[in-house]
């Protein structure tokens, strides 16, 4: 087992990745989770890439965790009857949902819920936020705009809507048909795009039915208002800044990334921060300092995994992407301040067993020279609860469920065994140490910090700690 590393790496796939043993490679050079991205690719691309994922882990006997990524709606403009128009600072610009081509004067903009929910005084930002425009004036079919920042515009390019909540479904037909799909397939985890409220976890929700869990993505800034609602109804987070990058100010960013993983941590729910990470290593072999920076100051901030898109999925240097995202996080985590900061940041326990017994592990592992935490868990959240208070030494969770094992590998610290159901504290304890052993996370000697509850079966049902030495 390949527990030197507390963050986690979660590596998209995509054309760049052409055979098994990619995935195999990309394993071996610190991925732990994958994402198929439904944004592009066919059924049968995400098919053969999930089948390998899941022969990689049989090679390689440990948990991989599987993500869906659903695309969400894409809102663009029309056509323009020359393909393409230069808009100027100052002109007007109509956007109506009359679909003949248009010209430098208006243009079809064929969403009727956004031209209901504008009103003057309003921005949208087209191509990405290279344009932007204000709204002048509203009609039941139009809008009136008037270009605050020029250039040129072409045919079917975006539009993102910061200021106003759109009545529309963060599921589209297509998320739909896909997400039956991924669901079918057999994913552990399905990323929500376009969460504007807390509605929309649970229309989500329904839909999934328990199959796999839920990571809400905040990319909009209704999202970032209703943090802590979406946060508590979903599964995990992920900060995606791509979208939000546009749709909020550039300068904001951090501190709303900042602002995320605290709520996480608070809520004991992981967080992936995602999006250009190490954009330029899609076509060098080198990050930019800039780069590395951004990877560590999100590994120091407390996010459970950071996420690779382009870099992975279509770049030149998907293996040597992975590599350099694994050594940021060790020298990192290698710190001498890097366990202190987040000691500081500790989110404060609930009055549960659960949370005493985590708490009384990381202060143990402060004391005494303990070599691993062993946790036995069905449900997985006992092992979450461990994570949430971020101890010096790595969790090694023992579960009966191949489902809760790759779902975990999302999970700061986490690592995990899958093992045969148990139904005594002494199995429990002589199970944890030799597994201990076998993987290679302690030695003859060592001590570990053994975690379990009875009745077993039960979630939230850890009520037992054991200090043992490894003889």
């Amino acid at each position: 087992m390949n527990a030197d590393k507390k963050v986690k790496i979660l590596a998209t796939l995509g054309p760049a990745i052409k055979t098994i043993d990619d995935i195999r490679q990309l394993v071996e050079n610190g991925a732990n989770l994958f994402r198929l991205n439904f944004s592009h690719g066919e059924h049968a691309d995400h098919a053969e890439r999930y089948n390998w994922v899941r022969e990689v882990e049989k090679q390689l006997n440990t948990p991989i965790g599987i993500l869906m990524d659903l695309q969400g709606p894409k809102l663009r403009v029309g056509k323009f009857a020359e393909g393409k128009v230069m808009l100027e600072r100052g002109q007007s610009l109509r956007l109506d949902l009359d679909k003949t081509p248009g010209n430098s004067e208006r243009v079809n903009l064929p969403h009727p819920e956004i031209i209901e929910a504008l009103q003057p005084g309003m921005s949208l930002l087209l191509d990405d936020g290279r344009l932007r425009l204000q709204v002048t004036a509203k009609h039941s079919d139009a809008v009136d705009t008037q270009v605050i920042a020029g250039g040129e515009l072409s045919d079917r390019k975006g539009v993102n809507v910061p200021e106003a909540v759109l009545q529309l479904s963060p599921l589209t037909e297509k998320d739909r048909r896909d997400l039956t799909f991924g669901l079918e397939l057999g994913v552990d985890w399905v990323a929500l795009s376009f969460v504007q409220r807390p509605e929309d976890i649970i229309e989500a929700r329904e839909l999934i039915q328990g199959k796999a869990l839920l990571m809400a993505k905040i990319e909009k800034p209704s999202a970032v208002v209703h943090l802590e609602e979406i946060t508590k109804l979903c599964d995990a987070i992920m900060v995606a800044r791509g979208d939000l990058g546009v749709e909020v100010p550039a300068e904001n960013v951090p501190r709303i990334q900042k602002d995320i993983i605290r709520t996480c941590r608070q809520l004991g729910k992981p967080v992936v921060v995602a999006t250009q990470m190490l954009e330029s290593m899609r076509f060098s072999p080198a990050p930019t300092r800039a780069e590395v920076t951004d990877v560590a100051n999100a590994v120091a901030e407390g996010a459970d995994a950071v996420m690779l898109s382009a870099e992975t999925a279509s770049g030149d240097y998907p293996q040597e992407a992975v590599q350099m995202m694994s050594k940021i996080i060790r020298q990192v985590e290698s710190g001498p301040d890097f366990q202190a900061q987040l000691d500081v940041s500790r989110p404060v326990a609930e009055a549960t067993s659960s949370d005493a017994i985590s708490c009384a592990i990381r202060r143990i592992s402060t004391i005494l020279p303990v070599a691993a935490l062993v946790n036995y868990t069905e449900s997985g959240s006992s092992s979450l609860r461990a994570s949430r208070e971020r101890p010096a030494v790595p969790i090694l969770s023992l579960t009966p469920s191949l489902n809760t094992a790759r779902r975990l590998s999302v999970a700061w610290g986490v690592y995990s065994v899958v093992n045969a159901r148990l139904s005594k504290v002494e199995d429990v304890t002589r199970t944890a140490l030799e597994t201990a052993r076998s993987t290679g996370l302690a030695k003859t000697g060592d001590t570990v910090v053994i975690t379990a509850g009875e009745p077993f079966g039960q979630p939230g049902s850890t009520n037992s700690l054991r200090i043992e030495i490894l003889h």
